[in-house]
């Protein structure tokens, strides 16, 4: 079974610099799957997961053939470029995208790429996706939460989601750090390292990401943009649980041409990256149905190995984990020819005796 992984996070050295500040590389500790609880002196995560962002080569490649996972499409973790100033971002994006191109084009069957983008220059960031996708190859793009406190549903960002919906590719809607003011108003009052957790991994930006997609349906987005397709992770970010309760109280009210609820029907997909529990993926399922869920784990900041024993223990038929674990993403990403490409090259692997890799289902 081809296995793609759609939210897997590198870094580059001259983002993290440019971030130096934000609060995600100020956290005192958090937990890191590779070697346990890090403490103050790697900028917010373990030694090992550090490495690990930085590296797309050897160790990355390790790591994924270690779980039996195929194709990570990449994405720049999180703090991106929403906190820069736009001439910054711009340059900095530019750089942080050539980088994700080189590692993809050495290894064209194990990686694909979500742009970077300047969010804090709309313009520039529409030219970049259409650089990205039509000169580099990349399969979409990625954003992190709100930019400077103003959430993407404003129409002055509106020239991204032009931009992907002409280009045919998803944007994906990553959680970033909840406006400072919320931080202060909801997420203090305990030790720094449980007030950082709370505000981001453990809640704070999950709740945020849902709120955001329900501002870009409430927004108009959908409907100025009836094609556009985004993706969210971690399960849906609480909204499956939720959408039922949104969609009878505001769609009534709303103005929209459609229900709320048919906009996450139609328009969003969701990953599992980073939450490995039965109880979202079933919310998950009942709100989507099994075409629009998608296999993620979250590397490296979640461990393949658990992602990859999720999905293999997931209650559902083989057709429907295909979809999940492959069919879904070449769909939407349009990847058919770079997996049937890999598994050419696994059907060769199979003359000789097999690996504990090969023998997965």
């Amino acid at each position: 079974m081809t296995i793609i992984a759609l939210e897997e996070h590198f870094s580059t050295q001259a983002l993290r610099d440019a971030n130096a500040d934000h609060p995600l590389l100020r956290k005192p500790q958090v937990r890191d799957p590779h070697d346990g609880l890090a403490g103050a002196g790697f900028s917010g995560v373990g030694e090992q997961t550090l490495a690990r962002l930085l590296d797309l080569g050897e160790q990355r490649l390790a790591d994924m053939d270690a779980a039996g996972i195929d194709v990570q499409v990449l994405s720049q973790t999180t703090p991106g470029t929403e906190g820069l100033n736009a001439s910054t971002a711009v340059r900095l994006t530019a750089e942080a995208n050539d980088v994700a191109a080189e590692a993809i084009a050495v290894r064209p069957d194990r990686f694909a790429g979500f742009a970077t983008l300047p969010t804090p220059d709309p313009g520039a960031a529409a030219k970049e996706l259409e650089r990205a996708v039509g000169s580099l190859g990349f399969v979409g793009a990625m954003t992190n939460g709100h930019v400077n406190g103003r959430y993407l549903d404003d129409q002055f960002f509106w020239p991204i989601f032009e931009a992907a919906e002409a280009l045919a590719v998803p944007v994906y809607l990553h959680p970033g750090y909840p406006p400072q003011a919320v931080v202060d108003a909801c997420y203090s009052g305990f030790s720094p390292t449980v007030n950082a957790a709370l505000a981001s991994g453990a809640w704070g930006w999950h709740v945020d990401t849902g709120l955001h997609v329900l501002r870009l349906i409430l927004g108009g987005v959908f409907d100025r943009f009836p094609r556009l397709q985004l993706v969210i992770g971690h399960m849906g970010e609480a909204l499956p649980s939720m959408i039922w309760r949104a969609n009878w109280i505001l769609s009534g009210t709303s103005g929209l041409q459609r229900p709320v609820q048919e906009y996450f029907t139609e328009n969003i997909y969701v990953t599992t990256s980073g939450v490995f529990d039965h109880a979202p993926f079933a919310a998950a399922v009942h709100a989507l149905g099994t075409d629009r869920i998608l296999f993620s784990v979250d590397y490296p900041y979640s461990s393949n190995d658990e992602a990859r024993a999720f999905l293999d223990a997931l209650p559902v038929s083989s057709p429907d984990r295909e979809k999940i674990a492959h069919r879904n993403a070449e769909r939407l990403l349009r990847l058919g020819d770079r997996t049937r490409g890999r598994k050419g090259v696994q059907s060769l692997a199979c003359s000789t005796p097999p690996s504990p890799v090969s023998r997965r289902p």
